[in-house]
């Protein structure tokens, strides 16, 4: 039976995994952990292809403990309770060390179903996860629970990991490899840090590999031709959805434009146009906001354009959108002062609107005052100073001028009309 190659050269050590020094490394807290020989519930959190299962077996083997696995996209209430009724019998003498697979596919009464035996000891739960585990755990897991992030692993530690699986395949095969240079590093760095599908692509190079007297050819061209768009990582419902998102959007504050242009790229390769679209325009108001109030029109016609084209042509506006507010000047004001007010109505600082400010129609009618409202344009330069805030909040202040030229010429204005 076909045995993928991934799975055959799987580490049998800690020494052997590929990457995650942090947590793996001489004085890693995992490996320290794991050494030690007392294993406490864990969550492992990262992408794919980074070695969570890998570890978990690696830990299975030290302990002295049964090994039972799931995975909780086809696993159900059904199978937790099989496992259950193991607990306590011959099968499972000192207990079961639990590797539950892609746990955010769980629901509140799968995962809680585990509780009593995780608090008691008889479960030791190993639960990997490619979610933001703060979001699709439950609390009274994660509480007993330590979660332990594994990174995407870079280029260069993936070389060595892409060599073996050469090595290994040649030998199996019983041919000497031709390797064209740049051929290594352009499966490391397509793969996107993902080691299973470095290993994949070698597996598929070899296959469509010219063979010839007793020789294979890898060449750069074959390379490149099974690494087309493997290195994106995208998940329309995933924390990489948000991730690139969110390094759009700062880029943008950040005024960094080749960035921002980077981010945009791996949006639209994916074509997620309305989620660019969707963050360039907030960015408008935002992030540039009172220093550049035209930025909002003109960033709406570039998406508007955008829209209108769709892809691949849509590229071209938002672009320009992209590196127009990347330059553009910068100011907060707009948001921090709308944020205040926010505070202080749900913190339930309202109170009555001033009479002054009342609709007209009930004057006349029982209230002990009529409105007595300034018009504000029957005085010099149109204004005219009264009350607009309840008088529990008369003395607030929640605009502050931005410190840009737009915004400072309108403090001037104003400071010498209100003076």
């Amino acid at each position: 039976m076909y045995k993928p190659l991934a799975d055959e050269i799987r580490p049998s050590s800690l020494d052997e995994v590929v990457g995650q020094g942090h947590i793996l490394g001489k004085n890693g807290m995992l490996r320290r952990i794991v050494e030690s020989g007392q294993i406490p519930n864990m969550i492992f959190y990262g992408p794919s292809g980074t070695g969570k299962t890998t570890v978990a077996r690696i830990i299975a083997e030290r302990t002295n403990r049964t090994l039972r696995k799931l995975n909780a996209t086809t696993a159900g209430i059904a199978d937790i309770k099989a496992i259950i009724s193991e607990l306590d019998t011959l099968l499972t003498p000192s207990g079961v060390l639990l590797y539950l697979d892609e746990i955010q596919y769980f629901n509140k009464k799968q995962q809680q179903s585990l509780l009593e035996f995780i608090e008691d000891g008889r479960i030791t739960l190993i639960a990997s996860t490619t979610e933001n585990p703060y979001f699709c755990v439950f609390n009274a897991i994660l509480s007993r629970s330590t979660v332990f992030e594994f990174k995407h692993v870079p280029a260069y530690e993936v070389e060595p990991a892409v060599q073996r699986a050469i090595d290994i395949l040649a030998e199996r095969n019983a041919v000497t490899p031709e390797i064209e240079p740049g051929v290594l590093r352009r499966i490391s760095s397509a793969c996107g840090g993902d080691v299973r599908k470095a290993i994949n692509s070698v597996e598929l190079l070899f296959t469509a590999a010219k063979h010839d007297s007793g020789k294979v050819l890898l060449t750069l061209s074959d390379a490149d031709a099974i690494s087309q768009r493997s290195a994106m990582r995208y998940d329309r419902e995933g924390d990489e959805h948000y991730d690139i998102l969110s390094a759009l959007m700062k880029s943008l504050r950040g005024s960094d434009p080749d960035a921002a242009l980077h981010y945009l790229a791996r949006l639209l390769e994916v074509g997620d146009l309305v989620g660019a679209c969707r963050r360039i325009l907030c960015s408008a108001s935002e992030d540039i906001g009172l220093a550049y109030p035209q930025a909002v029109p003109i960033v709406k016609a570039c998406v508007d354009s955008a829209l209108q084209l769709g892809l691949p042509e849509a590229r071209l506006p938002l672009a320009e959108a992209c590196i127009f507010l990347a330059t553009a000047p910068k100011s907060n004001s707009g948001v921090m002062a709308i944020d205040a007010a926010i505070a202080d109505v749900k913190a339930g600082k309202t109170g009555p609107v001033p009479r002054e400010l009342q609709n007209v129609h009930a004057d006349g009618t029982g209230f002990e005052r009529e409105q007595r409202y300034k018009y504000p344009h029957s005085f010099d330069r149109h204004w005219v100073r009264q009350q607009y805030l309840p008088d529990e909040l008369k003395n607030a202040r929640y605009y502050e001028y931005g410190d840009n030229k737009i915004e400072q010429a309108a403090k001037k204005y104003w400071d010498e009309i209100k003076r």
